[in-house]
């Protein structure tokens, strides 16, 4: 089987080629084009999630052999959620070779976080049926870069961190409640505004709730620290 002249500047791209091309063709293929001949990528998906959840784990434990297991999770979450895998999906133009139904072109889908995030998962579990597991553990070093360096300072959960400096001061938790939503259903953008008992608060505006529930804490955080 051969690969399209695109499929051929990705594996260039990841730095891998197949030995076995029609796991790179499946990997990319979303859910919206398949069909009885054609499969798609969720059982890939699947696999590599655990992959990139082993390979994740074992680093961080070379990395720093004295962290505890409560500091590794943190910078294991923040290495590991589909957020993350989106932004490494996006370094490498994940979307720009994505097969993808009519439909969900038309929305959007080349450029959705968790289209994105579960490619780059399927790509990993396709590296391992096709190389074994040092060739995907290779490929996941290699695109994750600096992120598992760095990790350590990027992990801190500021809701967790917000809600430890209102029980300090025996307040109630931050309430977090959403002030709008704009944006189309494929590309929202969500408002939050985080407040804590003592009136202080901060807003923020992102693409998930999440990511704006945490840029909200992260912002009266700060707001807070600095007023202390």
């Amino acid at each position: 089987m051969k690969l399209s002249a695109d499929l051929r500047a990705f594996e260039g791209r990841i730095g891998y080629t197949f030995s076995k091309p029609e796991l790179l063709i499946r990997a990319v293929t979303h859910a919206s084009m398949s069909s009885a001949n054609r499969d798609d990528n969720q059982r890939l998906e699947f696999l590599g999630d655990r992959v990139l959840g082993l390979v994740m784990a074992e680093a961080l434990l070379v990395l720093d052999p004295k962290a505890t297991e409560g500091q590794l999770a943190p910078r294991f979450n923040a290495l590991v959620r589909k957020e993350a895998c989106a932004d490494v999906a996006r370094d490498i133009d994940m979307g720009a070779v994505l097969k993808l139904g009519r439909s969900e072109m038309l929305s959007g889908g080349r450029r959705k976080q968790a289209l994105l995030g579960d490619a780059i998962e399927a790509i990993i579990a396709a590296v391992y049926m096709d190389g074994g597991f040092d060739a995907s553990r290779d490929l996941i070093l290699r695109l994750w870069g600096d992120r598992v360096q760095t990790v350590k300072q990027d992990a801190r959960d500021a809701k967790t961190a917000l809600q430890e400096w209102a029980q300090a001061r025996g307040l109630p938790p931050p309430s977090y409640v959403q002030t709008d939503r704009q944006g189309p259903d494929h590309a929202p953008m969500f408002t939050i505004t985080a407040k804590v008992q003592t009136g202080d608060s901060a807003v923020a505006v992102a693409p998930s709730k999440r990511q704006a529930e945490q840029a909200a804490a992260k912002m009266l955080l700060a707001q807070l620290e600095k007023n202390t």
